[in-house]
């Protein structure tokens, strides 16, 4: 398989920036749709967890049924950055 990467051949490169990851609420009802937005620079993809997945564009609606903590992974081919926030739900 080519290329094989050694020290002397590693991609060199800055990894993604995510400068914001917010929720339209904080706070909501079990039931009730809130938005996850980003801001990132630098990313090839997006991925967000739990159980949303790859996702295009910057961001995405989301309906939680408890208190749910979700994370966003920015990744290129030089690493991976992540960001949290948490939705809470009464």
């Amino acid at each position: 398989m080519n290329p094989i990467y050694t020290s002397a051949n590693l991609p060199q490169g800055s990894g993604p920036a995510i400068t914001s990851f917010t929720a339209s609420s904080m706070t909501v009802s079990s039931g009730t749709s809130v938005t996850l937005s980003w801001q990132a620079t630098g990313a090839g993809y997006y991925i967000i967890s739990p159980q949303i997945g790859a996702v295009r564009g910057n961001s995405v609606n989301v309906t939680p049924a408890q208190t749910t903590t979700y994370t966003l992974y920015a990744t290129n081919q030089y690493g991976r950055t992540t960001a949290t926030v948490t939705v809470t739900v009464h």
